[in-house]
């Protein structure tokens, strides 16, 4: 499992023009699933995220988490952090989990999100989302369970 982890002054996802999920400052976190991928490691990504330290302190160190702030979670599904480009100019997706595997996943990262403290809302699994965000730092790091 992948989570791609961006610390966000804000963001928010838009499908069909509607926003289908909006955080104010915190955690913007993409979600890619493989075929090997269980309920335990979607608990061991979502607790990486929640106690991820990358939030500055008052002396300008990143010593804080998204949870000893107050920021929220935004969760998205992304299938595309499992293209693989090692061949030509068009991706496989081959590593990316079929939806019917990766959606219930997906959604026990952001319930394991919730469960801890943090706000969180999501996109929707199955649809074209435009995922608008102000990258804060910017800061953004690529977590793999």
């Amino acid at each position: 499992m992948r989570g791609l982890v961006q610390r966000v002054a804000w963001a928010r996802v838009r499908v069909e023009g509607e926003v289908a999920g909006e955080i104010g400052p915190g955690l913007c976190v993409l979600v890619g699933v493989t075929h090997d991928d269980d309920a335990a490691r979607a608990a061991r990504l979502a607790d990486k995220v929640v106690h991820l330290r990358v939030f500055e302190d008052g002396e300008g160190l990143m010593n804080h988490s998204v949870l000893d702030t107050g920021g929220g979670v935004l969760v998205v599904p992304q299938f595309t952090l499992y293209g693989d480009t090692s061949r030509g100019r068009r991706p496989s997706w081959v590593g990316a989990a079929p939806p019917e595997q990766a959606e219930p996943l997906v959604a026990a990262v952001a319930d394991r999100v919730r469960s801890s403290g943090a706000p969180v809302a999501t996109g929707r699994f199955r649809a074209h989302m435009a995922v608008e965000l102000c990258n804060d730092g910017p800061v953004t790091l690529l977590l793999e369970t």
